[in-house]
Protein backbone atom coordinates (compact mmCIF):
# COMPACT_ATOMS: atom_id res chain seq x y z
CA UNK A 1 0.00 0.00 0.00
CA UNK A 2 1.39 3.42 -0.93
CA UNK A 3 1.93 6.08 1.76
CA UNK A 4 -1.08 8.20 0.80
CA UNK A 5 -3.48 5.25 0.92
CA UNK A 6 -1.95 4.01 4.18
CA UNK A 7 -2.47 7.36 5.91
CA UNK A 8 -6.04 7.49 4.58
CA UNK A 9 -6.63 4.00 6.00
CA UNK A 10 -5.28 5.07 9.39
CA UNK A 11 -7.51 8.16 9.35
CA UNK A 12 -10.56 5.97 8.86
CA UNK A 13 -9.53 3.57 11.61
CA UNK A 14 -8.39 6.14 14.19
CA UNK A 15 -10.68 7.12 17.04
CA UNK A 16 -8.56 10.18 17.84
CA UNK A 17 -6.49 11.97 15.21
CA UNK A 18 -4.59 15.13 16.11
CA UNK A 19 -3.01 17.52 13.60
CA UNK A 20 0.13 19.53 14.37
CA UNK A 21 1.19 22.27 11.94
CA UNK A 22 4.16 24.56 11.45
CA UNK A 23 5.18 27.30 9.04
CA UNK A 24 5.14 24.95 6.04
CA UNK A 25 1.37 25.13 5.77
CA UNK A 26 1.43 28.95 5.88
CA UNK A 27 4.14 29.37 3.26
CA UNK A 28 1.78 27.71 0.78
CA UNK A 29 -0.54 30.69 1.37
CA UNK A 30 2.30 33.06 0.49
CA UNK A 31 3.36 33.87 4.05
CA UNK A 32 7.17 33.83 4.38
CA UNK A 33 8.67 31.72 7.13
CA UNK A 34 10.23 34.23 9.54
CA UNK A 35 13.46 32.24 9.40
CA UNK A 36 13.61 31.79 5.63
CA UNK A 37 15.32 34.07 3.07
CA UNK A 38 12.97 37.00 2.64
CA UNK A 39 11.49 36.50 6.09
CA UNK A 40 11.69 39.39 8.56
CA UNK A 41 14.45 37.70 10.59
CA UNK A 42 16.70 37.43 7.53
CA UNK A 43 17.16 41.21 7.69
CA UNK A 44 16.34 42.08 11.31
CA UNK A 45 17.40 40.80 14.70
CA UNK A 46 14.46 39.48 16.74
CA UNK A 47 13.54 41.56 19.79
CA UNK A 48 13.69 39.50 22.98
CA UNK A 49 10.90 39.83 25.50
CA UNK A 50 13.08 41.27 28.28
CA UNK A 51 14.39 43.90 25.84
CA UNK A 52 10.82 44.77 24.88
CA UNK A 53 9.91 45.34 28.52
CA UNK A 54 12.98 47.42 29.37
CA UNK A 55 13.59 49.58 26.33
CA UNK A 56 11.38 52.01 24.41
CA UNK A 57 13.75 51.67 21.44
CA UNK A 58 13.36 47.88 21.51
CA UNK A 59 9.56 48.25 21.65
CA UNK A 60 9.66 50.50 18.60
CA UNK A 61 11.86 48.01 16.70
CA UNK A 62 9.47 45.21 17.68
CA UNK A 63 6.50 47.14 16.28
CA UNK A 64 8.44 48.01 13.13
CA UNK A 65 9.15 44.34 12.48
CA UNK A 66 5.57 43.31 13.30
CA UNK A 67 4.19 45.92 10.91
CA UNK A 68 6.26 44.37 8.11
CA UNK A 69 5.12 40.85 9.00
CA UNK A 70 1.51 42.04 9.25
CA UNK A 71 1.51 43.03 5.59
CA UNK A 72 2.63 39.51 4.69
CA UNK A 73 -0.34 37.74 6.24
CA UNK A 74 -3.17 40.25 6.75
CA UNK A 75 -4.66 39.63 3.30
CA UNK A 76 -3.58 35.99 2.96
CA UNK A 77 -6.15 33.25 2.53
CA UNK A 78 -6.27 29.61 3.67
CA UNK A 79 -4.97 27.10 1.15
CA UNK A 80 -6.06 23.56 0.34
CA UNK A 81 -4.14 22.24 3.36
CA UNK A 82 -5.99 24.49 5.81
CA UNK A 83 -9.33 23.74 4.17
CA UNK A 84 -8.75 19.98 4.17
CA UNK A 85 -7.92 19.93 7.89
CA UNK A 86 -11.03 22.01 8.64
CA UNK A 87 -13.12 19.56 6.58
CA UNK A 88 -11.65 16.59 8.45
CA UNK A 89 -12.52 18.16 11.80
CA UNK A 90 -16.07 18.94 10.65
CA UNK A 91 -16.55 15.34 9.53
CA UNK A 92 -15.08 13.89 12.73
CA UNK A 93 -11.83 12.62 11.25
CA UNK A 94 -9.67 15.08 13.24
CA UNK A 95 -10.25 15.75 16.93
CA UNK A 96 -8.26 18.96 17.14
CA UNK A 97 -5.34 20.92 15.82
CA UNK A 98 -2.18 22.27 17.44
CA UNK A 99 -0.28 24.94 15.54
CA UNK A 100 2.99 26.82 15.86
CA UNK A 101 1.60 29.46 13.49
CA UNK A 102 0.31 32.88 14.51
CA UNK A 103 -1.57 33.82 11.34
CA UNK A 104 -5.05 32.54 12.22
CA UNK A 105 -5.57 30.85 8.85
CA UNK A 106 -6.77 27.60 10.40
CA UNK A 107 -9.68 29.42 12.03
CA UNK A 108 -10.46 31.35 8.86
CA UNK A 109 -10.60 28.01 7.03
CA UNK A 110 -13.17 26.78 9.53
CA UNK A 111 -11.19 24.77 12.09
CA UNK A 112 -12.84 25.05 15.51
CA UNK A 113 -10.52 23.30 17.98
CA UNK A 114 -7.23 25.14 17.42
CA UNK A 115 -4.51 25.43 20.05
CA UNK A 116 -2.14 28.26 19.09
CA UNK A 117 1.11 27.48 20.89
CA UNK A 118 2.73 30.80 20.01
CA UNK A 119 -0.37 33.00 20.20
CA UNK A 120 -1.98 35.03 17.43
CA UNK A 121 -0.73 38.02 15.48
CA UNK A 122 -4.32 39.00 14.69
CA UNK A 123 -4.74 40.48 18.17
CA UNK A 124 -2.90 43.10 20.22
CA UNK A 125 -2.97 42.88 24.02
CA UNK A 126 -2.24 45.44 26.71
CA UNK A 127 0.42 44.04 29.04
CA UNK A 128 -0.98 46.09 31.93
CA UNK A 129 -4.77 45.59 31.89
CA UNK A 130 -5.19 42.79 29.36
CA UNK A 131 -7.51 44.66 26.98
CA UNK A 132 -7.34 43.22 23.46
CA UNK A 133 -7.49 45.08 20.15
CA UNK A 134 -7.60 44.06 16.50
CA UNK A 135 -4.15 43.99 14.92
CA UNK A 136 -5.29 45.81 11.76
CA UNK A 137 -6.45 48.81 13.80
CA UNK A 138 -3.31 49.06 15.90
CA UNK A 139 -0.81 48.45 13.11
CA UNK A 140 -2.57 51.14 11.05
CA UNK A 141 -2.18 53.55 13.97
CA UNK A 142 1.51 52.71 14.26
CA UNK A 143 2.17 53.21 10.55
CA UNK A 144 0.25 56.49 10.48
CA UNK A 145 1.92 58.04 13.52
CA UNK A 146 5.26 56.20 13.60
CA UNK A 147 4.61 55.81 17.32
CA UNK A 148 3.73 52.73 19.36
CA UNK A 149 -0.02 52.79 20.11
CA UNK A 150 -0.84 52.75 23.80
CA UNK A 151 -3.81 50.99 25.36
CA UNK A 152 -6.90 53.18 25.02
CA UNK A 153 -8.22 51.87 28.34
CA UNK A 154 -5.28 52.38 30.67
CA UNK A 155 -2.46 53.86 28.59
CA UNK A 156 -0.37 50.74 29.08
CA UNK A 157 2.15 49.00 26.84
CA UNK A 158 0.70 47.08 23.89
CA UNK A 159 2.14 44.03 22.23
CA UNK A 160 0.98 41.48 19.71
CA UNK A 161 -0.65 38.49 21.43
CA UNK A 162 2.22 36.26 20.39
CA UNK A 163 5.09 34.59 22.20
CA UNK A 164 8.35 36.49 21.74
CA UNK A 165 11.88 35.15 22.03
CA UNK A 166 12.66 34.71 25.71
CA UNK A 167 8.98 34.69 26.67
CA UNK A 168 7.51 31.54 28.18
CA UNK A 169 4.63 29.77 26.53
CA UNK A 170 1.34 29.97 28.36
CA UNK A 171 1.28 27.05 30.81
CA UNK A 172 -2.44 26.51 30.21
CA UNK A 173 -1.98 26.45 26.43
CA UNK A 174 0.91 24.00 26.68
CA UNK A 175 -1.10 21.82 29.07
CA UNK A 176 -4.05 21.75 26.66
CA UNK A 177 -1.72 20.81 23.79
CA UNK A 178 -0.12 18.09 25.89
CA UNK A 179 -3.48 16.60 26.86
CA UNK A 180 -4.72 16.63 23.27
CA UNK A 181 -1.46 15.02 22.13
CA UNK A 182 -1.74 12.27 24.76
CA UNK A 183 -5.23 11.40 23.49
CA UNK A 184 -4.06 10.74 19.93
CA UNK A 185 -4.10 7.38 18.20
CA UNK A 186 -2.86 9.06 14.99
CA UNK A 187 -0.67 12.17 15.01
CA UNK A 188 -0.14 14.19 11.85
CA UNK A 189 2.91 16.47 12.18
CA UNK A 190 3.01 18.73 9.13
CA UNK A 191 5.02 21.62 7.77
CA UNK A 192 7.32 21.85 10.78
CA UNK A 193 11.07 21.47 11.13
CA UNK A 194 10.35 19.95 14.57
CA UNK A 195 13.32 21.72 16.14
CA UNK A 196 11.67 24.56 18.10
CA UNK A 197 10.99 23.53 21.69
CA UNK A 198 8.82 22.88 23.55
CA UNK A 199 6.53 22.48 20.53
CA UNK A 200 8.77 19.88 18.89
CA UNK A 201 8.44 17.62 21.93
CA UNK A 202 4.72 17.09 21.26
CA UNK A 203 5.03 14.74 18.25
CA UNK A 204 7.72 12.85 20.17
CA UNK A 205 5.31 12.54 23.10
CA UNK A 206 2.57 11.23 20.81
CA UNK A 207 4.87 8.53 19.45
CA UNK A 208 6.01 7.56 22.94
CA UNK A 209 2.35 7.15 23.96
CA UNK A 210 1.79 4.69 21.13
CA UNK A 211 0.24 6.93 18.49
CA UNK A 212 1.07 6.35 14.83
CA UNK A 213 3.23 9.31 13.80
CA UNK A 214 2.94 10.73 10.28
CA UNK A 215 5.36 13.49 9.26
CA UNK A 216 4.63 15.52 6.13
CA UNK A 217 7.42 18.01 5.42
CA UNK A 218 9.56 18.96 2.45
CA UNK A 219 12.80 18.78 4.44
CA UNK A 220 14.17 16.18 6.88
CA UNK A 221 13.32 16.54 10.57
CA UNK A 222 14.99 15.17 13.71
CA UNK A 223 11.99 12.89 14.27
CA UNK A 224 11.97 11.21 10.85
CA UNK A 225 13.37 7.98 12.29
CA UNK A 226 10.48 7.86 14.78
CA UNK A 227 7.80 8.35 12.13
CA UNK A 228 5.62 5.48 10.93
CA UNK A 229 5.25 7.35 7.63
CA UNK A 230 7.28 10.28 6.27
CA UNK A 231 6.02 12.11 3.17
CA UNK A 232 8.35 14.61 1.50
CA UNK A 233 6.15 16.78 -0.69
CA UNK A 234 3.93 19.83 -0.74
CA UNK A 235 1.71 19.74 2.33
CA UNK A 236 -1.40 20.92 0.51
CA UNK A 237 -0.85 18.39 -2.26
CA UNK A 238 -0.37 15.52 0.21
CA UNK A 239 -3.49 16.38 2.22
CA UNK A 240 -5.55 16.76 -0.94
CA UNK A 241 -4.36 13.37 -2.18
CA UNK A 242 -5.19 11.72 1.16
CA UNK A 243 -8.63 13.37 1.12
CA UNK A 244 -9.30 12.05 -2.38
CA UNK A 245 -8.68 8.47 -1.19
CA UNK A 246 -10.93 8.75 1.87
CA UNK A 247 -14.41 7.26 1.59
CA UNK A 248 -17.16 9.85 1.16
Amino acid sequence: MDQISLVAKWLVESNSTVAFTGAGISTESGIPDFRSPGGVWSTSKPVYYNEFLKSAAARYEYWRQKAIAHRDFADSQPNVGHRTLAKWEATGRVEGLITQNIDGLHQIAGSQTVIELHGTARSIACLDCGTCFGADEMVTKFLASDEIPHCTQCGGITKHATISFGQSLSSSVLQAATELTQSAELYLAMGSSLVVEPAASLPRLAASMGAKLVIINRDPTPLDSSADVKINTSLGEALHQIDQVLPA
